[in-house]
């Protein structure tokens, strides 16, 4: 089955590509999915779960159980005044 393809008519953009492949030993594909990622990721302001998660679990370092907080702040409601 045929790789789909994209198609740049920027020649900037694909001197570029060729160019980076070149210096990094990489396939032009690999080149621009890594480079089209790195911009989703900065320009969306997210980061990608893998990191998030480790960050939390080396930030808080201990887990939550969230029924016991939801629990916890329960109170009861005290029903309408008639």
């Amino acid at each position: 089955m045929v790789e789909p393809q994209l198609s740049v008519r920027s020649a900037k953009a694909r001197d570029l590509a060729h160019r980076l492949a070149r210096r990094e030993n990489r396939s032009i594909a690999e080149i621009v999915e890594r480079a089209l990622e790195a911009y989703d990721i900065r320009e969306t302001g997210r980061e990608p779960a893998s990191s998030f998660y480790r960050r939390l679990s080396e930030k808080s370092g201990t887990d939550i159980d969230l029924e016991d907080v939801i629990r916890e702040g329960r109170q009861p409601h005290k029903g309408i005044d008639l």
